[in-house]
């Protein structure tokens, strides 16, 4: 008998579960119609070579669908076996925000269907789990808050200067053009900056792209965040109950795992450790409200993470 993993080498691959609301306020979903399978899918593809899956997932949709999307939670990893060998599948919740579909060589239809007629038409099975994970009600389906620690900027010890004015370093400039390329498809709305210069450099990149200022956010900077934590936690709290799209914040390794402890996030690796990690240039999408948060870790946006299983990014749920 032959396993999943018996029979070659994994196809690593990533999609959307787009929604709108429809008439009513009634939740749709966007299914396509694939000519060269002749079935009704979500859309999704292959991920390019060392391309990280919420990158492919984005394009992927855009090319299938031509439709423009806000990139919400993580939602669920599908796998099965494939012609090809067997199949990985990342998919991500996304809101239609513009775009429009014109068919194409890959896609022939495309339909917005209420959750349970998608459920019935969809040929996959693995597709119903993932349209059921796009119907709950217990999880936000957008981030309010993008917690971003800085990119590399040398070490602290090798640096003239007042720590607060040390800057990006080759490695760190590199890390802040790649989260200027994948933030915003989160469509952010608001950029906040702890004081250091670091900090400031990292959201440069991604003002510049989305032509969004950036603002100071003293509170939950380091240095602030350890001399008064109640001040930074209800500026987080604030954020997280904020309307419209998400708000980016730059911040320091010595105040976001604090942060994040305080809302209720824990992190569960195979030491048993409850410390959520915070590397440079890594990102958290918070949504929902302090000790019932959906929040999702990115280690690094530059590959696809299953890659290094040591980098590997994790998506957990705090406790309600």
């Amino acid at each position: 008998m032959r396993t999943l993993a018996d029979q070659g080498v994994l196809i690593p691959a990533a999609g959307g579960a787009v929604w709108r609301t429809g008439a009513g306020g009634v939740l749709e979903t966007a299914l396509v119609h694939r000519p060269k399978y002749d079935d009704w899918s979500l859309p999704k593809g292959k991920l390019d070579p060392g391309e990280h899956p919420l990158v492919a997932a984005v394009r992927e949709v855009r090319e299938e669908t031509g439709l423009e999307v806000a990139v919400g939670r993580r939602s669920v990893q599908t796998r099965y076996a494939h012609r090809g060998g067997p199949k990985r599948v990342d998919y991500w919740v996304m809101e239609a925000v513009g775009g429009e579909f014109v068919p194409n060589d890959e896609v022939d239809e495309l339909r917005w269907l209420p959750m349970p007629a998608a459920a019935a038409l969809v040929s996959h099975e693995h597709d119903r789990a993932v349209l059921a994970d796009l119907a709950r009600t217990d999880v936000p389906r957008t981030p309010a808050l993008l917690l971003l620690r800085h990119a590399s900027a040398g070490d602290r010890s090798e640096w003239d200067g007042p720590d607060e004015t040390r800057p990006l370093d080759r490695r760190g400039r590199a890390q802040a053009a790649t989260l200027a390329a994948v933030l915003p498809a989160f469509a952010p709305a608001r950029l906040l900056t702890a004081p250091p210069v670091r900090c400031r450099q990292t959201l440069d990149p991604v003002a510049e792209t989305t032509s969004l200022p950036v603002d100071e956010v003293p509170e939950l900077g380091e240095e602030a965040f350890e001399a008064d934590p109640e001040a930074g936690l209800t500026v987080a709290r604030q954020l997280l109950a904020s309307p419209g799209g998400p708000t980016v914040v730059c911040s320091q390794g010595g105040a976001i795992p604090s942060v994040l402890l305080a809302l209720g996030v824990r992190w569960h690796d195979t030491s048993g450790a409850l410390w959520p990690p915070s590397a440079k240039g890594s990102v958290w999408a918070l949504g929902g409200r302090p000790d019932a948060l959906s929040a999702d870790y990115y280690r690094d946006f530059a590959a696809d993470p299953a890659a290094d299983r040591h980098a590997a990014d994790r998506a957990v749920r705090s406790p309600s």
